[in-house]
């Protein structure tokens, strides 16, 4: 095993866009580069799930698994609607108080708890996960070395890859934040964020194996 060959692949594997990497974008704009750092301890809960499952050889079953897959495809779908449709409807923006808000305002405060737990459902039922951990990682297993050891380096690398990738997306919606100071502004961004969600819930219902 080459953990260092192995550092590349996974800092391109967690930048790829996806409802996780626009969680934490989102999160940037909303609640903060720190804030959506933290969310992103569900996320890595999630995925340590997945390679614990990966590693003890149940992630090739739940790969070769029409039903497991499709559950889980289903479930997810179900909550990317579901955040899709609450964000559109919305008209709150937590954490970003607004040119056009009455004097005095006070922003609504950062639920930490809840952005971590939208982190971790994100993750944890997104069927393409299980094709990640289950498929991709044996590739750069050593057959002759103590498998368990190169889950634990290939997955700390991984896991630590994916906060890479959220300091890059939340860094981006800070920058984001400044042009979107009007209820209005609120407003499209709470639909384009709906949007999305939705779309990548459709998005994921075509998906196949």
């Amino acid at each position: 095993m080459d953990a260092l060959l192995f550092v590349p692949v996974a800092i391109a594997i967690s930048l790829t866009p996806g409802p996780n990497n626009f969680c934490g974008l989102n999160n940037g704009i909303r609640a903060g580069v720190g804030a959506a750092m933290i969310a992103t301890v569900g996320r890595a809960a999630a995925f340590a799930i997945f390679l614990t499952v990966s590693a003890v050889g149940l992630g090739a079953m739940l790969l070769a698994s029409e039903a497991a897959f499709t559950a889980v495809k289903w479930v997810g779908a179900a909550y990317l609607f579901w955040l899709g449709w609450r964000a559109w409807r919305s008209r709150e923006f937590n954490g970003l108080a607004l040119d056009d808000a009455p004097a005095g305002g006070v922003a609504a405060p950062v639920r930490l708890r809840a952005l971590i737990a939208q982190e971790f459902l994100l993750g944890i039922t997104n069927p393409k996960a299980i094709i990640l951990f289950a498929a991709i990682f044996p590739q750069f297993i050593d057959p002759a070395q103590p498998a368990a050891r190169q889950f634990l380096v290939l997955g700390s690398i991984y896991l630590g890859s994916e906060f890479v990738s959220t300091a890059v997306y939340a860094s981006f919606g800070r920058q984001i934040r400044r042009f979107i100071r009007t209820s209005r502004g609120v407003a499209r961004l709470n639909k384009a964020t709906g949007g999305f969600f939705m779309g990548a819930g459709g998005l994921l219902l075509a998906t196949n194996r």
